[in-house]
């Protein structure tokens, strides 16, 4: 167990790494091209499609080649589109790139928190924190490299970091043991049920029923809104500061460092906070304080002020995916197997579309009305935290009465 969890946290170090990077770099590539920010919007768009697309045919791979082999597929899928990003080819081509990218890490972090959900049955918000910690880690690092790589010129090398990491990580899957844990990780197929069998299995595909379906829907669009206004965050958040602020691209790119330093650190605690006061009461707090801060940030005028409400929202934010993850899957028992699954798919959607969505308002609206915006989605994520705790709390009540 202990040696999948590494290797799964060298895993999220690399997505970390490949979620960021077109972010990082995303001023000076525009440049390069001669495009605006629309068009750096449905680069991201098209990443994240792949993205979505790597969540919802992870299940297929799997079936064919076992989760392991899938994972090794999704790797070796990175690897190749960092390589051809290196290149610059022509943009029309970038997006075509951008997509494997996503498929590739989409599938791996699906197939991967799936694994963990369903194998630790005790502190499991823990483990996932474990991993997200290494996911903060590896976009912590990028724009701190990229920053450097921007100034002198040689910014492309950024995608070649994130090739030689993903080929470290495509040798470990490759020639690694996991013990106990090996014939779930190599299961190419379900085994052969008998006809009655395969007629109760089919009925239990869907496992969700009754009100079910109504947390099901608030679960997805809490994930559909936290993933998009994360990625928009860390994607336009140096142009964010070059437009607000007069900043460098070089030094603007270091304000995603300072937000993934505070996403680290937060996640090496979280999973501990929110074991001892709750999964419900950190999901709330969090997004209260992230409300507060994004409603804060279109009224910072200053460098230090900014970057300090930049590290408080990397602290409030750093559990709110891995805890809502976890939170998610408790609430809805019967289905661990399909929850992730379906949160990470639906975080998917949300980084494709409100980045998209981000980059077009750069063109079009000023920067305070973009920073805005990111409040705006804030705000809709403390109202389905809220539904969230009274849909917890009214099957606490039922499952307590009906015990009396």
């Amino acid at each position: 167990m202990k040696k999948l969890i590494w290797i799964g946290c060298l895993s999220y170090f690399v997505i970390g790494l490949a979620h960021v990077v077109l972010g990082s770099i995303l001023p000076v590539l525009l440049q390069h091209y001669d495009q605006n920010y629309s068009a750096g919007g449905q680069l991201i768009f098209s990443q994240f499609a792949g993205f979505l697309a790597g969540v919802l045919v992870s299940p297929l791979l799997n079936r064919r080649f076992g989760k392991r082999g899938g994972i090794i597929i999704a790797t070796a899928l990175l690897l190749t589109a960092e390589i051809a990003y290196a290149f610059l080819p022509p943009w029309e081509w970038m997006y075509v790139i951008a997509v494997a990218a996503g498929f590739g890490f989409g599938m791996i972090e699906a197939v991967i928190g799936t694994i963990i959900i369903g194998a630790v049955t005790e502190g499991t918000a823990i483990a996932m924190s474990r991993l997200e910690v290494l996911f903060g880690i590896g976009a912590l690092v990028m724009p701190l490299i990229a920053s450097p790589l921007i100034a002198t010129g040689a910014w492309r090398l950024a995608f070649l970091i994130v090739a030689g990491f993903s080929l470290l990580s495509l040798i470990l899957w490759g020639r690694g043991h996991f013990g106990n844990l090996q014939p779930i990780l190599d299961e190419r197929a379900p085994r052969k049920v008998s006809a009655s069998a395969h007629s109760s299995q089919s009925s239990t595909q869907l496992p969700y029923k009754g009100k079910q379906w109504i947390l099901l829907g608030i679960f997805i669009l809490f994930f559909f809104l936290y993933v998009g206004t994360e990625m928009s965050l860390v994607n336009f958040m140096p142009a964010i500061f070059i437009a607000k602020l007069g900043m460098t691209e070089s030094a603007a790119a270091l304000t995603v460092t300072f937000f993934w330093l505070a996403m680290s650190t937060g996640r090496l605690f979280a999973g501990v906070i929110a074991e001892k006061i709750s999964y419900r009461v950190y999901i709330l707090s969090s997004c209260l304080l992230t409300l507060l801060l994004l409603a804060l940030f279109p009224f910072t005028d200053n460098r230090l002020a900014a970057f300090i409400v930049i590290m408080l929202l990397g602290l409030f934010m750093s559990g709110i995916f891995s805890i809502a993850l976890v939170f998610s899957s408790k609430m809805l028992p019967g289905a661990e197997e399909s929850t992730p699954s379906i949160m990470i798919a639906a975080g998917g959607v949300g980084g494709a579309l409100l980045p998209l969505f981000m980059g077009w308002s750069m063109d079009h609206l000023k920067v305070a009305q973009t920073a805005g915006l990111l409040a705006g989605f804030a705000a809709f994520l403390f109202l389905l935290s809220i539904a969230a705790w009274r849909f917890q709390s009214r099957q606490a009540v039922q499952r307590k009465s009906s015990s009396i």
